[in-house]
């Protein structure tokens, strides 16, 4: 019977806690560096990844440009959530902002060729957000996701700049087949569009045309030109109360 290294979850959770935290702080960056670098390349041999040191560098490298993606990330909160005060507290208490900036990290990556890591670390945020982004997702800047539980992003998405999207929303495939693993299964969210709660799109060839706004509930498996208003309409009766009794 093969052994697989299960125990790797705890050990990918901490790396991946740790490397949130060292992104944004910078005596987290130098109490973390030896740590982030010796468990990366313990993960990666345990994995039977090779070039470990190689790609542990690449990556170290790619962190600046992931930190000002994440900044951007964090002022798209700021401008569209009337909830928020400031940008602490974006930074501190907003899950969809933390599992934007684990997507970013992952995503990093996974473009470097790793393989498994990525998508242990996005399941790990996965759990606690209830976001589920995969790490071969290709989101653009100024990202923003409001409340956030429920959302499913796959892995051929394609989403422009300034998307906001909301609770539950899923970005799928509209069919499930290994045979189609290496073709686009995901659909295309062009820029400044807004998915509201609960819509479903399907398809790698459908494509969201800028500046559109997909109301909630919609369920979409053809492309939507620029500029649209989709919307999702069910009748909806209000009757008053006769003597206490419906």
């Amino acid at each position: 019977m093969k052994s697989y290294n299960v125990c790797l979850k705890d050990t990918v959770k901490t790396f991946t806690k740790r490397l949130f935290y060292a992104l944004f702080d910078e005596q987290q960056q130098v109490t973390h560096a030896e740590y982030l670098e010796t468990t990366f390349l313990e993960i990666l041999s345990k994995l039977s990844i090779e070039a470990g040191k190689d790609k542990w560098n690449h990556f170290k490298q790619s962190l600046p440009e992931i930190r000002r993606q994440l900044d951007l990330d964090a002022k798209a909160f700021e401008n569209n959530d009337p909830a928020s005060h400031n940008l602490e507290e974006i930074y501190l208490a907003y899950p969809g902002f933390h599992a934007i900036s684990i997507y970013r990290l992952s995503h990093a990556l996974y473009k470097l060729g790793v393989p498994i890591l990525p998508r242990m670390m996005s399941e790990y945020i996965h759990g606690i957000t209830g976001i589920d982004i995969h790490p071969g997702a290709t989101i653009g800047e100024s990202f923003y996701i409001d409340h956030g539980t429920g959302i499913v992003i796959g892995e051929s998405s394609v989403i422009g700049e300034q998307v906001k999207i909301y609770q539950g929303v899923t970005l799928g495939g509209i069919q499930v087949a290994k045979s189609l693993a290496s073709t686009k299964r995901h659909p295309t969210i062009e820029d400044n569009v807004c998915i509201y709660a609960n819509a479903t799109i399907l398809g790698g060839d459908i494509i969201i045309g800028a500046n559109s706004i997909i109301g909630a509930n919609v369920w979409i498996t053809q492309s939507v030109p620029e500029n649209s208003l989709v919307t999702y309409q069910t009748e909806i009766k209000i009757r008053p109360k006769k003597n206490g009794i419906r």
